[in-house]
């Protein structure tokens, strides 16, 4: 019998995360082990019948007897001597037999939703042997049967149960995929394996538990009720912690809770060993800026420098991670170092693209366990050391679980986003709208129940700047919502543009002569355009021909390798360049993704540009595609349409064009700094 491990971190003590019903396997940890991982040993392990683990045949292979020897054998495995347990569901079985049997290797259990007969189940989950196969909608009377017959179908029902909590699609999708990885027959074999010993040994088992133990159950818990969870903690002299409004699996759910609770159970934490009177503190601000990108990098330290004139004392530590820290490295500004923790975005938006193609709100959805990763480190942070204001730009983390915790809000908050609504793209059908609009919906309540999480929530960019569309189906207008809940503060540039004004000794500056055409082609802070890239580097022997006086740049940025990249004779390819917005100001051309910062940058310098939306990228193909519209700026063009030839022809077209865009504020960034500082 081959169990499959992994071992994360090195603190003490360890904690065995134990696998539950084998429905599903180790990966419904995944919002608890990065957070773990830094203070403790986490050690997890597939449970057999799923995952990396084997799948035995017959109801014996999987009894909760068999499961503890699996958890033994994992702690001999990993030289584990002794450990405290956390175990969900059915987990807690195992975890009460490991405890009882090896009093010398549980230093603790937690049990979460616990799966225990020691007092009776949901009257709807007692009417009918769990085995009967009854031709009738889907329930607990025909569960087996629909297992059998249609496995799909029971997982839907099953796991959409177990999340009983509104806006949980992420979570039920995640679980059915898991439960994907094995078959109907071996769920069959365990729900008569779990069963044979299990009610009448059970309560002589828990009365030999001799260490603490702590029970987390939500009281909307349909598939153990909360009676069940009291009734383990009474029998183990153990404590409650009731969740209210939470169902069967609340660390998947309403996970920044159950990592606290996990956490100050285990650790029994020791109070801080410092403080400082309140009139003694400076001023100190925490700025997170979003890695997508180096976009909110630029706009944030313009932010920054205008709040340190209002408020000269007042000491800005960031947040980041790369390529965000490129900037802030250049500009001197004060990395905090719980940064080195975050789980990086890009790298994951990156694994999500292909060939000029994001699927930006998909990937976003699949970036959960990371949000709530970084998230921890946040909380980690600003419970340690105190801040008199957090400014969080686009960092979804942060706003997400803070309306999700509220009660952890402990400085002001600003909000600061330059795009309101999650939207469908056309492709993506009625079940894309659904989702949509069910993350807009779920927004939309967060800031009508928690008013007061937000301080200031700004929008960068002006009413106009926001899509003429609805959330979703019977939801507000976006516009509407987004004037009534929201500060506009004009576009910020994140550059001074008096330094870019005389475009004359800008480009003598920069070393480009009066008889080149200059153009520049870059894709941001992101390794996502590369494709976009080769596609222009083809073009440029053609485009050479057409314009015998073009000067061709391509900036690879900070994540892709310039040496990955084709060249031509003549051509110049670079890597990063800070302070790239002079280079835009003084081209003749450029050649860009559809993201708004850089194409932003261009409108207010003037400078003609052609643009390349990223294929179902919803926030550059709607949102900033209808800005630049109000703009009257730049040239779309469609990848999938555009040869190198094609490409050639339209920088020929372009190169040097007088333009006709509508002006660009210059005081966002004082305004933006103006808004927040009356929080300081």
């Amino acid at each position: 019998m081959r169990v499959f491990y992994e071992v994360y971190g090195a603190g003490e003590p360890t904690i065995l995360l134990l696998p539950t019903w084998s429905i599903i396997h180790s990966r419904f940890w995944k919002a608890q082990v990065p957070y773990l991982a830094r203070h403790f040993r986490v050690v997890t392990f597939d449970g057999r019948g799923n995952g990396r683990s084997d799948r035995p045949a017959g109801a014996e292979a999987y009894s909760p007897t068999e499961f503890a020897k699996d958890a033994v054998m994992v702690l001999d495995s990993t030289a584990t001597d002794r450990a405290a347990l956390v175990a969900l569901s059915s987990g807690a079985l195992w975890a009460t037999m490991l405890a009882a049997d090896h009093p010398d290797r549980v230093d603790s259990i937690v049990y979460v939703g616990p799966g225990v007969a020691l007092v009776s189940n949901h009257p709807e989950r007692d009417v009918s042997p769990f085995e009967d196969a009854l031709e009738t909608d889907p329930d607990w009377v025909n569960a087996a049967g629909l297992l059998q017959h249609d496995y799909l179908g029971f997982l839907e029902f099953f796991f959409g149960r177990c999340f009983v909590e509104p806006h949980s699609t992420k979570q039920i999708e995640d679980c059915i995929g898991w439960a994907l990885e094995t078959t109907p027959q071996t769920i069959l074999d365990t729900i008569l394996g779990i069963g044979i010993p299990r009610e009448e040994r059970f309560r002589g088992t828990c009365a030999r538990v001799r260490c603490p133990t702590l029970v987390i159950h939500g009281d909307r818990d349909l598939i153990r009720p909360h009676v069940q969870g009291e009734a383990l903690a009474r029998a183990t002299g153990g404590d409650v912690v009731t969740l209210h409004g939470s169902g069967h699996i609340p660390l998947g759910r309403d996970p920044v809770k159950v990592n606290l609770l996990i956490r100050e159970f285990v650790a029994r934490r020791r109070p801080t060993s410092a403080w400082t009177r309140a009139k003694a503190r400076g001023r100190r601000a925490l700025y997170i800026s979003s890695p997508i990108g180096l976009g909110h990098a630029q706009r944030d330290v313009a932010i920054a420098d205008e709040l340190r004139k209002l408020h000269p004392d007042l000491q800005i530590e960031w947040l980041a991670q790369h390529p965000v820290t490129e900037v802030l490295q250049a500009r001197g500004e004060l990395i905090h170092p719980a940064s080195a923790h975050l789980a990086n975005e890009s790298r994951h938006i990156e694994s999500e693209s292909a060939e000029h193609d994001l699927h930006c709100f998909q990937a976003w959805r699949r970036m959960d366990e990371i949000l709530v990763a970084n998230f921890m480190v946040f909380h980690d942070l600003v419970s340690e050391e105190r801040f008199d204001l957090w400014i969080g730009d686009e960092a979804w983390e942060l706003d997400y679980y803070l309306h999700e915790n509220p009660e952890l809000k402990s400085a002001a908050y600003a909000w600061l986003t330059d795009f309101v609504g999650w939207l469908p793209m056309p492709d993506g059908g009625e079940h894309e709208a659904f989702l949509t609009a069910d993350y807009n919906a779920e927004m939309i309540e967060h800031i009508a129940r928690y008013p007061r999480v937000r301080d200031r929530a700004l929008f960068v960019g002006d009413p106009e700047d926001i899509v003429a569309e609805s959330f979703g189906a019977d939801l507000p207008a976006i516009r509407d919502w987004t004037e009534q809940h929201f500060s506009f503060a004009g576009y910020i540039t994140g550059f001074d543009p008096a330094r870019v004004a005389d475009l004359e000794s800008l480009r003598t500056e920069l070393g480009y002569n009066d008889d080149e055409r200059v153009c520049i082609v870059t894709v941001g802070g992101s390794g996502v355009g590369a494709d976009l890239l080769r596609r222009v580097i083809a073009s440029f022997p053609e485009a050479k021909r057409l314009v015998p006086e073009l000067r061709m740049i391509v900036v690879a940025g900070p994540r892709i390798n310039p040496a990955s990249l084709p060249t031509h004779h003549g051509l110049e390819v670079r890597a990063y360049v800070h302070d790239l917005y002079q280079h835009l100001a003084a081209c003749d051309l450029a050649i860009v993704q559809g993201g708004l910062t850089t194409a932003m940058e261009l409108t207010a310098n003037r400078r003609p540009f052609i643009y390349f939306p990223l294929k179902h990228h919803f926030e550059q193909n709607l949102h900033v595609h209808h800005r630049l519209n109000r703009y009257r700026a730049g040239l779309r063009m469609d990848f999938d349409d555009a040869s190198p030839g094609t490409i050639a022809a339209a920088i020929a077209n372009e190169i040097g064009r007088q333009v006709d865009y509508q002006p660009v504020t210059s005081d966002g960034a004082a305004r933006a700094a103006a808004t927040i500082a009356e929080l300081l």
